[in-house]
């Protein structure tokens, strides 16, 4: 079945017994059936006949949904996966809001869901005929090589580090593209934040910002990409598009040979969030807010707010760069606007790693992750073949490829190459045990010296 179902034709009672007629069922519906919502009421009622019945009434109700039929598997460039798993669902704490200009609604406590919050942006891109699928598991439970881009968008989890690498060699050797939609993060304000709960009798503060900032950057840094702890907000003009950029983030580290946009923001990060951005903050100053870059054969685009795909508090949308950034991301389609010369970086952006932002010490984080002090585990929406097991190994593929930034060493054939010298070390040193090496290599197809040298 799709995610949406239409109610075709009435329901229909189907008693089990002769004495289950005496009971008259009439129904109330929607026609159309969305996760968390529709509903199926029945109203009953004993016919006149059975006002002397006393007994038990069976029997069935049945109804027929229609569901969008099932295609064959859509081409890998228009296949989208939505990280749910480190998205922190309300309310095992103080999850702040991600537009902090928003007095009404403290608590960011609607899902960030596709099919809440952000069903607009799914339908949008439904629309554009992309297909996208949820994970509520860890990374290591999908198959990288099955999608175009893995979407990120506004997490507050952190992220095992068998994921951090499966990642990196997804998207290094498997050619899976990322999206990253960020949001603001910084102490002060959040430390500014806290306040006395009179519901529970205790202080609140923000276990973490919009997105946890420090845990996308540990995950980002293979790529030469880093956010700052800014808290940027203000309007902006891209593609004759304006935009609302409300309590994002700026981008510090970025590589050369990427494209990054920059515009003049009000940066709030100190005057905290009790006072009004628009009266507060400091002089506009350009921050770079959007970055695309290529890595190999896979794409990366970051971006440092959310709000603008999320219906819950958005001014305005920004569903068209979105599906633009996808274009790229999936299909290597690139917008002159997005890839013009005058953004593009001759040298890294670059920032030291002891100024960037950092986690909170004073709080015990592992009471609302999914991830530190648990088990990496794939759930029941991951594929039958890894339920209740740790997913699937990195793949590896013989040769490393260069990441940005980063020298590469070329390893060749690598069990091969591993494998010459072995036999090379035993020939020389201990001839009698050379034709059972070369029995034992043979049987082998990977050794863990080159694994290692390829990892690292």
């Amino acid at each position: 079945m799709g995610v949406i179902g239409y109610i075709e034709s009435p329901p229909v009672w189907h008693p089990s017994n002769e004495e289950s007629n005496l009971l008259s069922i009439h129904f109330t519906y929607s026609d159309i059936i969305w996760p968390w919502t529709g509903f199926l009421a029945l109203h009953m009622q004993i016919k006149e006949e059975g006002s002397q019945f006393s007994g038990e009434n069976e029997g069935n109700v049945t109804v027929k949904v229609y569901s969008p039929p099932v295609i064959p598997t859509p081409s890998r460039s228009v296949r989208v996966l939505w990280d749910q798993f480190h998205s922190i669902k309300y309310p095992p704490g103080y999850i702040p809001r991600d537009s902090l200009d928003v007095r009404n609604d403290i608590l960011d406590w609607h899902g960030d869901h596709l099919h809440t919050n952000f069903h607009i942006m799914f339908n949008m891109l439904r629309d554009a005929e992309y297909y996208i699928e949820t994970l509520g598991s860890p990374w290591a439970c999908f198959d990288g090589r099955q999608y175009g881009t893995l979407m990120l968008v506004d997490l507050e989890d952190e992220y095992f580090e068998e994921e951090i690498q499966k990642l990196r060699d997804d998207v290094v050797n498997t050619g899976l593209s990322l999206v990253v939609f960020g949001d603001w993060y910084n102490v002060d304000t959040m430390v500014k934040m806290r306040f006395f709960d009179d519901n529970t009798r205790s202080w609140w503060t923000p276990v973490t910002g919009g997105a946890n900032i420090p845990a996308l950057n540990d995950l980002l840094a293979p790529f030469g990409i880093a956010f700052g702890d800014r808290i940027l907000n203000g309007d902006f003009s891209l593609n004759d598009e304006l935009i609302k950029y409300a309590s994002g983030t700026n981008i510090v580290k970025f590589p050369s040979g990427g494209f990054v946009h920059r515009f003049p923001f009000y940066d709030c990060s100190e005057s905290g969030a009790t006072h009004s951005f628009l009266a507060g903050g400091k002089d506009n100053a350009d921050s770079a807010i959007l970055g695309l870059v290529e890595v190999g054969g896979s794409r990366i685009a970051v971006y440092g707010d959310s709000n603008c795909l999320d219906s819950s508090h958005m001014v305005t949308n920004c569903y068209w760069l979105l599906r633009k950034i996808l274009d790229f991301t999936g299909k290597n389609v690139k917008d002159p606007i997005l890839f013009s010369n005058s953004v593009k970086l001759e040298t890294p952006l670059h920032q030291d790693d002891d100024q960037l932002p950092s986690r909170r010490t004073d709080l015990n984080f592992s009471t609302y992750s999914a991830v530190l002090g648990k088990e990496l585990i794939c759930r029941s929406d991951s594929r039958f073949d890894v339920w209740g097991t740790k997913g699937y190994g990195l793949q590896v593929r013989g040769r490393n490829r260069r990441l940005p930034g980063y020298k590469a060493t070329d390893l060749g054939n690598c069990p091969f190459s591993c494998g010459m010298i072995l036999l090379f070390l035993f020939k020389k040193r201990a001839p009698k045990l050379l034709t059972e090496v070369k029995k034992i290599l043979l049987a082998i197809n990977s050794l863990a010296c080159c694994i290692e040298i390829w990892m690292y």
